[in-house]
């Protein structure tokens, strides 16, 4: 007999797939918890190596640092630039996006030495070189003793970046580490649990990063803000398109009813920034009439501001170039998709649902 789904359970929302201690997200109540910690909190004290170490000790039950996992990640970083040219030749021609996956596919296993760490160390390095290379420029060699954040930046730029620059990348990668069973997480636990390694586990996880229902939003965040142009448009620009039934980059979210915690989080990093060139009053002004006009257009459940918004403008600020947003995510989610695969291999059984058959059956 066939059974039709509901759209709610043809998703999977709300189904249970794993035990984890990694992370906990309260879509009614507004509240992302990684590793014990809300996240707000977790961002004004902790470093990315800080938040990664919680993960990885979360996952393997091991005791790490915050200097060790700083230590590792770069020794990592440096073993990764010398791999460059194994890795670079398969991304001829390809877009940063499409690059980043074909060379984080060429990533392998190197003995001794920890798997999460040659993965999260990666991962910017690829990165740098990438963009660097798609505007004609020679990959920059690592720093192994800088932070994790004041690297991405030095190697994608060439230079070293201020202080409070690092500050606000550093917010955005502890931000953005970790975030419930999301897609991208779900794909590299379910490839986890077949025993695979962490490599294959991790390429999987950036594959589902790449469609633009999951992680795509910053860049078109932006697209948004530049047609709109002015504050004199605002209010025009935005009824006209709700009214073409057009959706607000940046606003609304699979599992969040209310605000996103983390656009808050991000918001207080790109005050940092707003000297940099960002016109922080007008991105405001932005999200303020579409968040009033949205509740309007649905009083019962208007759509609320979400963590792209905000990621777009940081970014922006930053100077980091829009085809590097999607990687530069994964830079960051890196350190929860280890995490989960390794807890998935740890304590989890292969992930095999079940599937509700609604073809023809055979005559009898």
């Amino acid at each position: 007999m066939n059974i039709h789904l509901t759209k709610s359970q043809i998703g999977l929302d709300g189904v249970p797939a794993a035990e984890t201690v990694l992370s906990h997200v309260d879509g009614e109540r507004g509240e992302l918890i990684i590793a014990g910690e809300q996240v707000g909190r977790l961002a004004a004290s902790s470093s990315f190596e800080g938040v990664t170490a919680r993960l990885w000790n979360g996952a393997s039950k091991t005791t790490l640092t915050e200097a060790e996992v700083r230590s590792h990640l770069g020794a990592a970083r440096e073993r990764a630039f010398a791999r460059l040219p194994d890795l670079l030749p398969a991304t001829r021609g390809m877009s940063v996006v499409d690059g980043f996956r074909a060379a984080v596919a060429g990533l392998r296993a190197e003995n001794g030495l920890e798997h999460e760490a040659t993965i999260v160390g990666a991962f910017p390095v690829i990165t740098g070189a990438l963009v660097r290379r798609a505007g004609g420029l020679e990959p920059v060699a690592p720093d192994p003793n800088a932070s994790h954040a004041a690297d991405t930046l030095r190697m994608l730029r060439g230079a070293t970046p201020e202080t409070r620059e690092v500050a606000a990348l550093d917010a955005y990668l502890v931000t953005a580490s970790d975030h419930g069973m999301n897609a991208s997480t779900f794909t590299a636990r379910v490839v986890a649990s077949t025993q695979a390694d962490l490599f294959a586990a991790v390429t999987a996880g950036y594959c589902a990063l790449t469609g633009p229902l999951h992680g795509g939003a910053p860049e078109p965040v932006l697209e948004m803000l530049d047609a709109i142009g002015s504050r004199e448009r605002i209010q025009p620009w935005v009824d006209a398109a709700l009214a073409r039934g057009e959706r607000m980059m940046g606003f609304g979210h699979r599992v969040y009813r209310v605000r996103d915690p983390r656009a808050d989080v991000l918001k207080t990093a790109v005050e940092a920034l707003a000297s940099n060139g960002t016109d922080l009053p007008f991105a405001g002004e932005v999200e303020a009439y579409i968040r009033s006009a949205l509740r309007k257009k649905n009083p019962e459940r208007p759509l609320e501001t979400n963590v792209e918004f905000f990621t777009a403008i940081l970014l922006d600020a930053l100077a980091i170039p829009r085809q590097a947003f999607t990687p530069i995510f994964a830079v960051a989610r890196a350190a929860g998709w280890t995490a989960h695969a390794r807890e998935q291999q740890r304590t989890g059984r292969l992930i095999r649902p079940s599937s509700s058959y609604v073809g023809a059956m055979p005559e009898v």
